[in-house]
């Protein structure tokens, strides 16, 4: 039986970094995939290799002028593209150009024609950059993939009603704002509390603008925040994201709410990774025709990176393996 899964790999995704003294390093991509290997995944799932967005496709989401200055300061290599955190490298236009083409590519194979032999369920590891706004760069973030996914979802398939679930330990800002105002965009973010994180944003009382009010779902933690405290939570989230009836949904699934992370506080395990992938396959299935696309996001911790990453990526082929017989 050919496998529902798809999971992107390639040292094309790998150059979206910015060094070695910087927490965005080299090494994340590769962590991912040596545990990958090691628990034998590239041989359950289909493996795709990275795609580069053109500018038309990034430009989806950000403005033109932006645009231009990101690809202006990647061929000096100079200088930086926010308030300090995510420099200017060489290449970096080409490198966030490749995780944006690789998300497109990922709704692309999962809006094929649905069956039971076609994927439902996509992993994208160096993606998910949530922070960066239409016309700037933030947080590690130069191309906001997300936001691209949701205005390539409608422009390019005429999927209207998206849901977007961050897990991620930092407010997804960038998300959040561009579509603040938008009813159509089921949007539920679990972060830790922005009084003692970056960015500050993502209060419970910021729940959308205008005809969007009460269609999204901000959801504050303590610092420590552990399994237990999501999955109580969880209902209330879940009951939010159905009612939307989502025709399609997104998962940014950062790995820096993990216990450990040398950016963060929360005391999340993997647990909490696989437990929101299992839940969300099974709301995929309920109104999305299955289809689930997982963007990796932040994680500063190696190892914590690798078990996040591949917890969802089994949570996706245990959900398979469950309803092929019901198929």
């Amino acid at each position: 039986m050919k496998t529902q899964t798809v999971v992107y790999y390639g040292e094309a995704l790998a150059n979206y970094h910015f060094g070695d003294a910087h927490p965005f390093g080299p090494q994340r991509h590769q962590a991912f995939l040596t545990e990958f290997k090691r628990r034998g995944l590239d041989q359950r799932c289909e493996m795709k290799t990275p795609v580069v967005a053109t500018q038309t496709q990034i430009e989806l989401f950000h403005t033109h002028d932006y645009v231009e200055q990101v690809k202006a300061a990647s061929l000096t290599g100079h200088g930086l593209l926010d308030g300090g955190d995510t420099p200017a490298r060489a290449g970096i236009y080409e490198a966030a150009g490749t995780v944006v083409g690789t998300v497109i590519d990922a709704i692309d194979t999962l809006m094929t024609t649905p069956g039971f032999t076609q994927p439902h369920h996509a992993f994208v590891p160096i993606a998910g950059l949530h922070h960066a706004a239409r016309d700037h760069a933030a947080g590690f973030c130069v191309f906001n993939d997300c936001g691209v996914a949701i205005e390539y979802l409608r422009q390019a398939h005429q999927v209207q009603r998206i849901a977007y679930i961050d897990i991620d330990a930092h407010h997804g800002d960038g998300v959040f704002y561009a579509f603040e105002a938008d009813p159509d965009l089921c949007f539920v973010d679990l972060h830790e509390d922005g009084r003692f994180l970056y960015p500050g944003t993502g209060a419970a009382d910021e729940t959308g603008a205008g005809k969007a009010r009460g269609c999204k779902l901000n959801i504050p933690l303590p610092m420590y925040a552990n399994d237990e405290i999501l999955q109580k939570i969880w209902p209330t989230v879940e009951a939010f994201v159905r009612k939307s009836k989502p025709e399609f949904i997104l998962l940014q699934c950062g790995a820096d709410s993990i216990k450990g992370d040398p950016l963060t506080h929360m005391m999340y395990t993997p647990r909490s990774h696989a437990f929101v992938t299992q839940r969300l396959c099974l709301l995929a299935n309920e109104s999305a025709k299955g289809r689930l696309l997982a963007l990796g996001g932040g994680g500063y911790h190696l190892d914590n990176i690798a078990s996040a990453w591949c917890a969802v990526v089994e949570s996706m082929l245990e959900y398979e393996a469950s309803i092929e017989p019901k198929r």
